[in-house]
């Protein structure tokens, strides 16, 4: 398959894998899993679903045992009625590698999901191995950047036309053409479900400057961060400069930076050959 090119069902379409629902307190939590060794946990973005993660399950589930699943409130998650804020995303975390008996694992996080792995690896440092970071959230609050982020969202879901479900998607891409058809009609489908557009709006409290800035990442967390950590970022991400990454690098006792060029917020899709070959190789600690 062309990690670029390839479409979620034939990224997915010749694997060995499983979708299972599993109950971690209230939330039952859709999990994707596939392959077997360590544990790999991915995680997306604001509003994201595990199919973000598609055209990398194959080539990381080669050497890993890989778990995606979507957040409370999130794809087929059960849906929010209140606000969630990142200890509800660690607490939630934590109830599912509990659930699923996993001590020590990896993590993958892409944005929100970049926000909570920081997060829970400086919280919960015997629980993880390595991190990977693409394009992560939580160290900056930029009003211009939370402001299109809630506007492209919650019209997306109070609205789930495939012209605002593409426009929500492309905002995320360096190059538009990367938005499939297939992926719009996914998130379309979830977006279309009742009551999601209440969930968004609970979902997106994390935008509003009061509720973010108390949910940043601290210096201290980043400083707690024992696992060796690989921080990615991209030549036309749209939440901030490459610089940020970098930045967060360096206060992070074992981590180093890498730059992925023509991609955007999703690192993982725009250029998944170049991505998935570089987390491999980090995870596996090759040169």
């Amino acid at each position: 398959m062309s990690g670029e090119q390839g479409s979620v069902w034939t990224a997915l379409g010749h694997l060995e894998h499983r979708v299972s629902y599993v109950t971690v307190g209230p939330w039952r939590t859709r999990v994707l899993e596939a392959g077997a060794g360590e544990t790999l946990v991915l995680m997306p973005g604001t509003g994201g679903h595990l199919e973000a993660y598609s055209r990398n399950v194959a080539a990381l589930a080669e050497h890993f045992h890989v778990v995606a699943y979507d957040y409370p409130g999130h794809g087929y998650t059960t849906l929010t009625e209140h606000d969630l804020e990142l200890p509800d995303y660690l607490e939630h975390l934590l109830g599912l590698l509990d659930t699923l008996g996993l001590d020590k694992v990896h993590l993958n996080g892409e944005s929100l999901g970049g926000w909570i792995a920081v997060k829970f690896a400086a919280t919960h440092p015997e629980r993880v191995l390595k991190v990977v970071l693409n394009t992560p959230g939580g160290t900056m609050a930029r009003p211009e950047v939370m402001a299109r982020i809630r506007d492209l969202s919650q019209a997306a879901a109070d609205d789930p036309s495939l012209e605002r479900i593409r426009a929500r998607l492309e905002w995320l891409m360096a190059d538009p053409a990367s938005v499939t058809d297939e992926l719009v009609d996914i998130r379309r489908r979830i977006y279309s479900q009742p009551r999601f557009s209440e969930s968004m709006r609970h979902i997106l409290c994390l935008q509003e400057e009061e509720t973010r800035r108390r949910n940043l990442v601290t210096d201290d967390e980043l400083a707690a961060v024992a696992a060796p950590t690989l921080v990615v970022w991209t030549s036309d991400d749209p939440s901030g400069p490459a610089a940020a990454g970098i930045e967060m690098s360096k206060k992070i006792s074992d981590a180093r930076f890498e730059l992925i060029e023509n991609a955007g917020h999703w690192p993982q899709w725009e250029q998944a050959t170049h991505f998935n070959e570089l987390a491999v190789s980090f995870l596996l600690g090759l040169p």
